[in-house]
């Protein structure tokens, strides 16, 4: 295991975060707290795959609540597979309404480029695929 050594600073700058931003993940507990020497924190470099996998896990649309459960809210003596069945389950499930909405939005979009109204009231019936 990597020795503790970076300060909040170094790790911050390296990652490209504000300091306050790594001190907040730890305080809702999507980041472990680190080791103190003299009261200051010190990480090791194993801080940078739990901040990337924080990232990632924004970009994919996870609130910090659902990231949270993703980092320490199972039993970590069963697989991961296991661990985040049920929150899959249930974004899985979120995705699906999204996807649904945007191919919704896609359909309504595609068919105002062909539409021929002169105006809005005219094109109302849009949605329904009926513009003439």
């Amino acid at each position: 295991m990597n020795e503790p050594t970076l300060t909040i600073g170094e790790v911050a700058r390296q990652a490209g975060l504000r300091s306050s931003a790594i001190r907040y993940y730890e305080d809702i507990g999507v980041l472990p707290r680190p080791e103190r020497t003299h009261g200051h924190r010190r990480y090791s470099s194993r801080v940078f795959q739990q901040l990337a996998f924080i990232q990632l896990a924004q970009q994919a649309g996870f609130s910090m609540a659902e990231i949270e459960t993703l980092v320490s809210g199972f039993d970590e003596n069963a697989p991961l597979g296991v661990r985040w069945r049920t929150l899959a389950e249930q974004k899985l499930s979120e995705l699906e309404v999204l996807i649904s909405r945007a191919q919704g939005m896609k359909r309504l979009l595609e068919e105002g480029i062909r539409c021929q109204c002169l105006n809005l009231d005219e094109c109302i019936p849009l949605a329904a695929g009926r513009c003439v």
